[in-house]
């Protein structure tokens, strides 16, 4: 419902409809732009014949156009997003990103109906940027800094309201000026709990792949880093697996509390995350076990070189995709870690197929099911149920049992594979969450599990 808007008259609405039953609902990304008549009672698409995802309708406030968020390749929800217009009165169609190498999301339009605002994912932060409607296509830069833009509001003021956030801070309200680039501060919701936290220092790092690449990494200190000390260090293993790790603030995933525990850990942007061109991020499909494992390997084993790491002491976690790399380096690792954490992880890329409910993800990740003839090769080689003779490592499992997404048996059978090789393991289940843990107090138990068992082995 939040992909509805009226037109400035109140004439028209525009929504966003994915109009697919059963077996097509689950292969395509296929959804349309609609825009309905009340006056008349019609609807017309207006992203006909665009075979990709088209999101997010918004009405210039002159009530001539209309732009969404478009995708041009078919079941692949990691394409890069567009930002198209249509003229409602000339019928004429075009793209305003053209040319960029980056995502275009959540377009807005200035009160002049000049300019449209999105967000874009950029180097590790999401970044809120302009292109000029007039020009079709000047691109201007309107965020600085190591902060995200997760929610914005233009104002005739040529300012923004907007939700700005960082791995140190939650939420709150700003007052962004759009051509200095600055930001002030309004609300300050949690000015008094904050005054009695100390954060962890944040730092980005730069590491080399092993195909000579620049990997973008984030590092959180413990807070009162003392670089003469030893501390142990966990990998985070980014899930998604189109999924950037950016300076958002995270009620579930916060690297923060890790850190505040006594951990530094090591965020790497490994191959397939968005915010560094559309190459990167297409590079993951067909080669989940490949090069973006070895890009999580390159971080840690550079990073476990400073002075100040514990190279005896390392872990690694992750959800989703990042519960699949943990599957993957327990079989892979070499003795580099003495304890995993993997939660909503896939570990049969086979039954995966079966099981998840986005069988478009799945075409698209794994080069379609795994009965094809040939059989497609991330099922001979990527899959981590291939290397349970390897496993000697101790693992915590977590799966949610209303996760449909990856389903509960994933986790179960990697839990029954942990326990049949006589590793040391522990299986937490939450019945009714899905692919997250959202509920405050299964929070709080999925954190104590976690920061215990990190203690009992690191």
């Amino acid at each position: 419902m939040e992909q509805v808007q009226w037109s400035p008259d109140g004439k028209r609405i525009a929504y966003t409809c994915k109009k697919s039953r059963g077996k097509e609902a689950a292969t395509s990304t296929d959804s349309d732009i609609y825009l309905y008549d009340l006056g008349s009672g019609k609807t017309e698409n207006l992203s006909e014949r665009m075979p990709g995802y088209d999101l997010e309708p918004v009405f210039s406030p002159n009530g001539q156009y209309i732009a969404w968020n478009s995708q041009e390749r078919p079941g692949y929800e990691a394409d890069r997003w567009r930002v198209f217009i249509r003229d409602l009165k000339t019928g004429q169609r075009w793209e305003m990103t053209k040319g960029m190498d980056q995502n275009a999301r959540n377009p807005k339009w200035s009160a002049a109906s000049d300019r449209i605002f999105f967000i874009s994912e950029m180097n590790g932060v999401n970044e809120v940027w302009a292109v000029n409607f007039a020009a079709k296509g000047k691109l201007q830069k309107l965020s600085a800094g190591f902060n995200d833009f997760l929610e914005y509001i233009p104002t005739k003021a040529n300012t923004f309201a907007a939700l700005i956030c960082s791995m140190s801070e939650p939420p709150e309200v700003y007052r962004h000026m759009v051509e200095t680039a600055k930001s002030k501060q309004v609300t300050f919701t949690n000015a008094d709990l904050l005054a009695t936290i100390k954060m962890g220092k944040v730092e980005k790092r730069m590491f080399q792949t092993t195909d000579k690449k620049r990997l973008h990494s984030w590092v959180v200190y413990p807070p009162d880093f003392d670089p003469a000390k030893k501390y142990p260090a966990v990998l985070y293993c980014q899930g998604g697996p189109q999924s950037m790790v950016s300076q958002n603030w995270s009620y579930r995933w916060n690297l923060q509390i890790f850190a505040a525990a006594g951990y530094i850990v090591v965020a790497p942007n490994r191959r397939g995350v968005p915010g560094f061109g559309q190459d990167w991020t297409d590079a993951i499909a067909g080669d989940w076990g490949g090069q973006p494992m070895q890009d999580l390997l390159s971080a840690i084993d550079q990073f476990k070189k400073e002075p100040f790491v514990d190279s005896t002491r390392l872990g690694a976690m992750g959800p989703s995709f990042g519960g699949f790399s943990v599957y993957w380096l327990e079989g892979h690792h070499q003795k580099r870690f003495k304890a995993f954490i993997a939660h909503c992880g896939v570990f049969n890329l086979e039954s995966f197929y079966g099981s998840t409910e986005e069988i478009f993800f799945a075409n698209q990740d794994l080069g379609g099911p795994p009965w094809q003839n040939p059989v497609p090769e991330t099922y001979l080689k990527d899959s981590p149920h291939h290397y349970v003779q390897n496993w000697d490592t101790p693992i915590l499992i977590i799966h949610n049992g209303s996760d449909y997404r990856v389903p509960l048996e994933q986790g179960l059978a990697a839990y029954t594979a942990a326990r049949m090789r006589d590793i040391p393991s522990r299986f937490l289940c939450f019945p009714e969450e899905n692919h997250f843990v959202s509920k405050p107090q299964n929070a709080v138990l999925w954190h104590r599990a976690m920061l215990e068992w990190l203690g009992r082995w690191l």
